[in-house]
């Protein structure tokens, strides 16, 4: 079996989660923003390319307000290299941009998720590429969520978190920490992944039930 080839895609990780208005809550963004940046080094070691990706809305919005602070790169993400940059408007990468016409120009089979926010834009990144037929990978603790309460209910940043992660490793992704990736990176093997019915039939063993 070939290697694969990768790209690293690092979503949308900008200042309106650090200091602006939608500050990420889970795994606290002390955390998760090294293990990002230890992810880019990594990736550039192995000359894997990095997507960078900037969700950008327009300039009345409450977040992302196109050339405000908030829609910003990180500083320290805005300082590393990267072999191309998105901007988008919904959250998918694919979704009205050139991202898969990238892939393919690029013979890229694999790509590595890191960035915010886990449920939201790196899911739905991750679901779209698995449709397409990419091999996907997910560093759950190079990512992050925070809460929400609507009219479906309540859930606090670390359950969506964890929740995503776990849907994700069920069907869409290897789920991986940073440490299992890079050490992947460099022995060549291959993450351990699941499906839906094995995911369930673990769940039925674990509460006795099977």
């Amino acid at each position: 079996m070939s290697a694969p080839r990768r790209a690293l895609v690092v979503i949308d990780v900008q200042n309106e989660y650090f200091t602006g208005n939608f500050k990420i809550e889970y795994p606290d963004v002390k955390s998760s923003l090294p293990n990002i940046e230890r992810a880019m080094e990594a990736a550039q070691k192995h000359s894997i390319p990095v997507v960078v990706v900037l969700h950008i809305l327009p300039e009345e919005a409450p977040i992302f307000a196109k050339g405000s602070v908030g829609a910003a790169l990180h500083p320290s993400i805005a300082a590393r290299p990267h072999s191309k940059l998105i901007e988008k408007t919904l959250p998918s990468c694919f979704a009205g941009t050139d991202f898969g016409t990238w892939l393919r120009e690029n013979k890229i089979d694999t790509i590595t998720v890191v960035g915010y926010m886990t449920h939201n834009c790196n899911e739905s990144t991750i679901r779209q590429a698995f449709h397409e037929g990419y091999s996907v990978e997910f560093l759950h603790d190079a990512s992050g969520s925070l809460p929400y309460k609507n009219k479906a209910g309540t859930v606090s940043a670390e359950q969506l978190h964890k929740t995503a992660c776990v849907v994700i490793q069920s069907a869409f992704a290897a789920v991986l920490t940073t440490d299992e990736w890079i050490s992947n990176l460099d022995s060549g093997k291959t993450p351990e992944r699941d499906n839906v019915f094995t995911s369930n039939q673990q769940a039925l063993a674990s509460h006795g039930l099977k």
